[in-house]
């Protein structure tokens, strides 16, 4: 008999929601959006504006026609990029601690803190 382990996803993501980021590969390339919701299981992300897809739904008392709605789907966490602040351009990320000694996001380009 084999055992299954269930995998858990502790990875830290370069980015989380209420972020600007923009698409770097993909059909969507050089759109820019705010991040909406991170799918940890997925290593995927929901981006404002971005990846938009069709979705049906079905008839109901107030439709009984039902209709169609258009919705952002998920993009992978590697197709995007976080855009600096400061200078609007997309940048890496790294991690270290400010004076307080709490570990925070910085702009690999500028060297600063982003919050």
């Amino acid at each position: 008999m084999k055992k299954t382990v269930e995998k858990k996803n502790n990875v830290k993501f370069h980015i989380k929601r209420g972020d600007k980021v923009r698409v770097i590969s993909g059909n969507h390339k050089g759109k820019e959006g705010n991040v909406i919701e991170v799918l940890k299981d997925n290593n995927r992300a929901v981006v404002e504006g971005v990846n938009l897809v069709t979705k049906h739904l079905k008839p109901t008392a107030s439709q009984p026609e039902g209709s169609l709605k258009r919705v952002e789907a998920g993009i992978h966490i590697s197709n995007l990029m976080l855009v600096d602040p400061k200078t609007g351009e997309p940048t890496r990320i790294g991690r270290r601690r400010d004076e307080n000694g709490k570990l925070k996001r910085f702009s690999k380009k500028t060297q600063e803190f982003i919050d």
